[in-house]
């Protein structure tokens, strides 16, 4: 509303300090900074509306006073001791790590300092000279590199650590000419009281109502109150009655509404129509027009003129009458019933990102030799020369050192997450053979899905008709805004419908990312057009899900829906399938059961929706087949579908893929902590007393119902029911029904709520032995809370002083990255995509997967498309080889990152042109500072290999006598350049026609700058330089 009406004014909501009374090994930190950010604008002054609940506005925190002394003050030409600087950080709760990516991180290199401060968009770079700031940059988290110059840089604190700290009230940060406008009073006292009594540990860090009203006394208060009551310990000096009186909800009833604004017009009042988007201002206006009374169109700042209504495009909630003011204001909800909530916008970076870094201990694919493990970046001295090369151990002893310009020939392995592949042995012929056998049967998968596809191209379906007036109306209906993906997909699937052949779509995207809304869409469309359409799910508790999602999307709209599974009598069922038969039944949703042909007959079924096909058994998805002949059919998918994989298979299968979260209101408040009775207790009740469900998982079905006692002991009070996967199918369905529904507490159950249940009751998870999950699992779990408006709490528990196997070791320490970045998805998108992988091209390619690894899988299956399409094998070149002794390496006094090293020698391999050399050079000066002689003699290199690419050379390499020139066939550089060359040097340039290779006597070559002299002749061979240019 005040977005709305203060177009120019910014509308910020204090967050909720964490208040949890035990150290956690990590936890999320997104509200803590966004609150620090806000503290810091209201000190500078800027002005601001801060809406804060009860509970954000009195909670104890950090002064202003100490605010102050914490923040750092920085421009160029500030003398202060780096030492100092980092110091200093740390006391205002930054943490330093090796590559700063996001707010409250600061890293080290060298003479330069990055930090990314709560308050700043981008972060600082910091150029020091000796212990002056030489320089201050912001740079992209993305790329690191940096985008602009700034004289100064203000960093304000992240995290106050300790309770002594909290003294003060966030309103000791505004000015004293603030207002402070309490929202009913005495609802803000209830529920300052009510938390107080509810969390006795956290009574300390709360101001009591008093407090809270001593605070605010120095500021203009407005106390806003629905009657007139005694308000506790308040003191007015006005009093002001307002008279206001809400408006009717028409419903669309237009007739009623023109009534009214006749009347209110005629009566000369002042009326203001709001509505959430141009097309419907100008609807609303012809309405009225049609009705002959007076509009304009108008914004925030248009006068108002008695007896005229003024329609502007906004989105205030309610509408409401001030008599005494003779001012109505109508809102698109009180016309049609409903309005768009807008989503705040998402930046392309919130997206899934896919990461390919290679660490150590990574297992890698060499294109040759298979798979390895990545040991790290080794500098070797041969014959006075140093190089970088990449070690890799092999199967029994044997290691692999590959010179980094060749780094392009390996690709990180990425299988299921906790799968470990064999290492292959150098030399051996497993390797060939499996590459061998994986071909095969992509070459078999790719025929098969390109086939299949043109097949159904040739079919004969039913084409639907454009979109109806109706369906653009039940759309309107959707409350949210939709994201950019899900317009594309809505888009994809109609233009499908409306074509001759059948749809064979594939929607994929992560749980809670608005596919359901666009399969209802399709839903509607098919029913306008008099068709049927068959939801089919794999579970009972989905077919209710869906069941009530439907039924509610669709109600006020006409289409009927309904749903057949274990839970309706035999007699109930009988009844559905005889009104599905007779075309009483617009939409059916169903498990397997409504694949059984006999008993459910559909008089004119024309679209098929199959959710998680993968669920469903071998036999299921043959009876899916059958259903499917010349009918429209929409797959959804929870599981995210990889990039590479979508690209590979254009023109195989369609798909579209929704990859655009919903922007969260919070994200899940995050604590990887060790187990004790304490933090469970605690967890339960907070949640409990909030009247919300709380998931326990527990992954042992064997003592799952000691851990059951135990649970009844700690929270006597608390309702729980345990479910596992081998409870007999109906009993386990019961049970995940009832907690759907809310007739219990707490639900104890092993893994299988990964997949599927929303309960949006349900706001804390606790994962016990969080350690033993993978952090894909761990991701699925944690998206099952945070569904609602309430803050969500995660609880990742571990064992006290366990020791850990290394392999949990390193997935603790990811969770805690995980914890902390709110996100997560990084890591468990890589063990999804495999999954989604598989589920698409069939289960037995898990196992092809596994053996070479995703990506060169990926790129096989590409290659194999490519073919089929082309009748033609791919052919992928080679890089040129070059070997001439120069000192060419990533100093580690310059890089000491191994994962920075190895991702900029990746970055080397893959340029292709000089521009984007020197590019790269800019980045490295602008991250690292000035390179030491062996790096610019890398890229010399990397230059020499781009010149070589295009004149056709496959080779150089200094010999004990020439340096020999190969050509990869004909060359492709003009015959003169390569005369050229010869004119210069005379005898000693030999041509040798058999090798095809150009031989430059090495006696003649300056063995110090060796280097520029081949760059030198490749440019003379690309008629880039002029001929003496080598001999310099």
């Amino acid at each position: 509303n005040l977005t709305s009406l203060l177009p120019d004014t910014e509308v910020v909501e204090l967050p909720v300090l964490d208040m949890v009374d035990f150290n956690a090994a990590a936890k999320g930190i997104a509200r803590n900074s966004r609150r620090m950010e806000i503290l810091g604008s209201l000190l500078k002054g800027d002005t601001r509306i801060i809406l804060a609940t009860a509970q954000a506005a009195a909670q104890k925190g950090i002064s202003p006073k100490q605010f102050k002394a914490l923040s750092l003050k920085l421009k160029v030409g500030t003398v202060i001791e780096r030492d100092d600087l980092l110091a200093q950080l740390v006391k205002m709760g930054y943490e330093r790590v090796d590559q700063v990516d996001m707010q409250g991180e600061f890293c080290v290199r060298g003479g330069i300092v990055d930090v990314f401060p709560v308050n700043s968009h981008a972060p600082y770079r910091m150029e020091f000279f000796d212990d002056e700031v030489d320089s201050i940059r912001f740079f992209d988290v993305e790329n690191q590199t940096s985008i602009s110059k700034t004289d100064k840089a203000e960093i304000l604190p992240f995290d106050v650590f300790d309770d002594k700290h909290r003294k003060a009230m966030f309103t000791e940060f505004i000015t004293k000419e603030a207002a402070v406008i309490v929202d009913d009073p005495l609802k803000v006292r209830e529920e300052i009281i009510k938390l107080a009594k509810e969390n006795p540990d956290i009574k300390g860090r709360l101001f009591s109502w008093e407090d809270f009203l001593g605070k605010i006394n120095s500021y203009n208060v407005i106390y806003m109150a629905m009657m007139l009551h005694s308000l506790h310990s308040i003191n007015l000096d006005h009093l002001i009655g307002v008279s206001v009186q809400g408006v009717a909800s028409y419903q669309r009833q237009f007739d009623m509404f023109t009534n009214d604004m006749e009347s209110w017009l005629g009566d000369k009042n002042q009326v203001i129509v709001t509505l959430g988007d141009m097309a419907k201002v100008s609807s609303v206006r012809e309405i009225l027009g049609r009705n002959r009374l007076a509009s304009v169109e108008g914004d925030v700042d248009t006068a108002l003129r008695p007896g005229v209504a003024t329609v502007v495009k906004g989105s205030l909630l309610n509408g409401f009458e001030l008599p005494g003011a003779k001012l109505v204001v109508i809102t698109e909800k009180d016309i049609f019933g409903r309005q768009k909530k807008r989503l705040s916008r998402i930046s392309k970076e919130d997206r899934i990102h896919h990461f390919r870094e290679i660490n150590v201990g990574d297992y890698v694919v060499h294109s040759q030799y298979g798979i390895g493990k990545y040991c790290g970046v080794k500098t070797e001295e041969i014959d006075g020369i140093k190089r970088d090369y990449l070690y890799i151990q092999y199967g029994g002893e044997d290691r692999l050192f590959v010179p980094t310009d060749q780094v392009s020939m390996l690709q990180k392995y990425i299988g299921r997450e906790g799968e470990v592949p064999r290492l292959h042995k150098i030399g051996s012929s497993s390797w060939t053979k499996t590459k061998n056998k994986v071909r095969s049967s992509v070459k078999d998968i790719a025929k098969e899905l390109i086939n299949l596809y043109a097949k159904r191209k040739r079919d004969e379906g039913y084409a639907f008709s454009p979109d109806t007036v109706w369906q653009r109306e039940f759309e309107d209906a959707f409350p949210y805004e939709e994201t950019h993906d899900q317009l594309t997909a809505i888009a994809e699937i109609k233009a499908d419908m409306e074509r001759q052949q059948p749809m064979d779509r594939l929607l994929c995207g992560d749980v809670g990312f608005g596919k359901t809304e666009v399969a209802i869409r399709a839903a509607f469309k098919a029913v306008m057009d008099g068709k049927q359409v068959a939801v089919l799910v794999p579970t009972t508790v989905l077919a209710q899900q869906h069941y009530q999602t439907f039924a509610e999307r669709f109600h006020n709209f006409g289409p009927t829906v309904e749903v057949i599974n274990r839970f309706r009598s035999q007699k109930e069922q009988k009844a559905v399938v005889a009104k599905v038969e007779a075309g009483q039944v617009d939409i059916l949703i169903g498990t397997h059961a409504i694949l059984n042909a006999k008993k459910v007959k559909f008089k004119d079924l024309g679209l098929l929706i199959v959710d998680e096909e993968q669920r469903f058994g071998v036999s299921q998805k043959e009876k899916i087949k059958q259903m499917a002949i010349g009918i429209d059919v929409l797959t959804l998918s929870a599981t995210p579908i990889p990039r590479t994989l979508h690209m590979s298979l254009a023109g195989a299968r369609d798909m579209s893929v929704i990859e655009t979260p919903p922007q969260e209101r919070f994200p899940v408040q995050t604590y990887v902590v060790e187990e004790n009775d304490n933090i469970i207790r605690n967890a339960i009740n907070r949640e409990l007393k909030r009247g919300g469900q709380i998931y326990f998982v527990y992954n042992r079905v064997e003592s799952i119902y000691s851990m059951l006692d135990r649970l009844e002991k700690l929270v006597p009070d608390a309702n729980i029911r345990v479910g596992h996967g081998q409870m007999p199918e109906a009993q386990l369905e019961r049970v995940m029904v009832e907690f759907y529904e809310g007739q219990f507490d707490i639900l104890l159950s092993t893994t299988i709520i990964e997949s599927g249940l929303d309960v949006s009751n349900a706001n804390t998870i606790i994962v016990y032995d969080a350690d033993k999950f993978g952090l894909a699992q761990l991701y699925q779990m944690r998206g099952r809370v945070g569904r609602s408006r309430n803050i969500a709490y995660a609880y990742l528990l571990y064992k006290q002083d366990k020791v850990l196997s290394e392999v949990a070791e390193k997935r603790l320490q990811a969770i805690k990255e995980f914890a902390e970045l709110g996100a997560g998805f990084k890591i468990a998108m890589r063990d999804l995509e495999i999954r989604g992988a598989g589920n698409l091209l069939g289960a037995q390619q898990h196992g092809h997967i596994a053996s070479v690894g995703f990506e060169m899988y990926c790129r096989m299956l590409d290659d194999a498309v490519q073919e089929l399409k082309t009748g033609k094998p791919v052919e992928r070149q080679t890089d040129p080889l070059v070997e001439i002794k120069v000192q060419a390496y990533i100093d580690n006094e310059y890089v000491g990152n191994a994962m920075h090293k190895i991702e900029i020698y990746q970055r080397l391999a893959a340029l292709r042109n000089n521009e984007a050399l020197n590019r790269l050079m800019d980045e490295m000066v602008d991250r690292f500072g000035d390179p030491p002689q062996s790096v610019l003699n890398l890229f010399t290199v990397a230059r020499i290999r781009n010149e070589a690419r295009l004149s056709g050379v496959q080779r150089i390499t200094e010999g004990s006598q020439y340096l020999e020139i190969y050509f990869a066939g004909e060359p492709k550089c003009p015959v003169e350049n390569l005369l050229e060359v010869s004119g210069m040097y005379g005898n000693h340039v030999k041509f040798d026609n058999q090798a095809k290779a150009m031989l430059i006597d090495l006696s003649i070559v300056p063995r110090a700058t060796i280097h520029d002299f081949v760059l030198a002749i490749m440019e003379i061979l690309n008629g880039k330089a002029v001929a003496g240019a080598a001999s310099k």
